[in-house]
């Protein structure tokens, strides 16, 4: 499958599964929320305590299955992560990135101080995955 119909088949929805790989190889599966940006960059939110935060730390290849609402149609996308730092500040650039991923996502928060604030609390970060290679049926 070519990359540039996979991303056009990803960009649209925003619920996927992103795929790790645990320290012995095995696969480990995270049902998420994503968005996929004008620069071909998929962002997910995710808290620095989980598995997936630690799994990509140490070996950053990841993948991102995502399928049509009737489930028979799918698309993979493959490529290597980057995780922004861990929120430290509700003004740091990495909220601000997690602000931009919320709106993308979701729309507009009832209340950002709120929301950035929590973002902090939360420790929460960016993952960036740059697609590679694709492969599916859509």
């Amino acid at each position: 499958m070519e990359l540039a119909a996979a991303l056009d088949f990803v960009r649209p929805r925003k619920n996927g599964v992103l795929v790790a790989l645990k320290r012995d190889g095995r696969p480990q599966l995270s049902n998420i929320t994503y968005t996929l940006g004008d620069d071909d960059v998929v962002r997910i939110s995710i808290t620095a305590d989980r598995a997936k935060f630690v799994n990509l730390t140490r070996d950053p290849r990841a993948s991102l299955y995502v399928t049509q609402d009737d489930f028979w149609g799918y698309v993979v996308l493959e490529g290597d992560v980057d995780l922004s730092p861990v929120a430290a500040d509700p003004h740091d650039a990495t909220v601000d990135e997690l602000v931009e991923v919320y709106r993308a996502a979701v729309g507009e928060h009832p209340d950002w101080d709120e929301y950035r604030a929590a973002m902090v609390t939360d420790r929460r970060l960016v993952v960036r995955l740059r697609p590679v290679h694709a492969y599916g049926m859509a």
